[in-house]
């Protein structure tokens, strides 16, 4: 896999999906069962962004906890792949992070995922 710029923005046109930003409280490594925290600037159906200075490496796997905020009282827990990261650098006007794609995720969380960011939309 390959490794993104720590300046290269996400690319707008390789966006398939509506996205909203979303508070994560959970992030549990599936090895190390380690929980930190992150913030997600994005979330979409494909999966989400997460801003952390500390962002795992290309193919790391692990398990997300999304509670939606209120009014819902649904959550999400479904594992996802990293799939780039972006290192922190004092320079860059852009978040240090990881990009994550669901990897295993049900058709009701995804559901569920859907209908949160077409309200967020609204």
């Amino acid at each position: 896999m390959t490794e993104r710029k720590a300046d290269a923005p996400v690319q707008a046109d390789l966006r398939r999906t509506l996205r909203a930003p979303l508070l994560v409280r959970k992030v549990r490594l599936e090895d190390a069962r380690e929980v930190f925290f992150g913030y997600s600037k994005n979330l979409s159906r494909g999966g989400m962004f997460i801003a952390t200075v500390n962002p795992l490496e290309p193919g790391s796997r692990v398990i997300v906890d999304i509670p939606l905020p209120p009014p819902r009282k649904e959550s999400v827990r479904c594992e996802c792949e990293v799939v780039w990261k972006r290192p922190y650098h004092p320079d860059s006007r852009y978040d240090p992070g990881m990009g994550l794609k669901f990897i295993d995720i049900s058709e009701a969380a995804t559901d569920i995922i859907n209908n949160w960011v077409r309200e967020s939309e609204s």
